[in-house]
């Protein structure tokens, strides 16, 4: 089977009824209308994939390059552009546009992005650790404990204060809910990675006919 994908962003969270009357939290994902701006091939790049362009860029903000790569595309600078792997090549050419109807309600699919950050936070919130007593006698409420055995260094892995979240999330297996053509967005069932307005990644496998 071959991957499919879309890069959207996301809009939030809302609810639908289903039609035997179940309610299922969302998230809304704008998709807009993404554009192949390359089509790689191992004979040219050493790996096939396909390089999906989201969200128009002011043409102020493109530099030469961008626009020239765009220009072979025939659309404008995009503000987005990630590349989908192991795709069926012969589907796609540079130009095409993909828009929600590439999934269909029922599909299974993989929402990659950027998780939310939450800046410097010490060990409790960061790694749910428990404090010490709050007694006035104790002065050990919420550091992070002992560092180990005295070597002269920290051991790998300790679970230490720094900045948390940030990273780049992948939740795998959430359902399409709906795929609605007329405004452009897909409705996925849970929640994703992310803050609203944030890029997504959304890949999912073709169905076997």
């Amino acid at each position: 089977m071959t991957t499919k994908g879309i890069l959207g962003k996301k809009v939030g969270m809302t609810q639908v009824f289903t039609e035997n009357g179940e309610l299922v939290p969302v998230t809304v994902v704008e998709v807009g209308t993404n554009v192949v701006l390359q089509v790689k091939t191992v004979e040219n790049d050493g790996y096939e994939a396909v390089q999906l362009g989201f969200d128009d860029l002011r043409e102020v903000l493109a530099n030469k390059p961008t626009k020239g790569h765009a220009a072979k595309a025939k659309t404008a600078p995009k503000r987005f552009i990630r590349e989908i792997k192991d795709v069926e090549l012969g589907d796609y050419k540079v130009g095409d546009e993909i828009k929600a109807d590439t999934f269909e309600t029922g599909d299974i699919v993989n929402v990659s992005g950027t998780s939310k950050g939450h800046g410097f936070q010490g060990n409790i919130k960061r790694w749910g650790q428990a404090r010490g007593p709050m007694a006035h006698g104790s002065r050990y409420h919420r550091r992070p404990g002992s560092m180990g055995v005295i070597i002269n260094r920290v051991f790998k892995g300790k679970l230490l204060p720094g900045r948390m979240g940030g990273n780049r999330v992948t939740i795998k297996n959430l359902e399409i809910v709906k795929a609605d053509m007329d405004n452009n967005v897909l409705l996925i069932k849970g929640n994703v990675p992310g803050a609203n307005k944030s890029l997504l990644t959304i890949t999912g496998l073709t169905k076997e006919n």
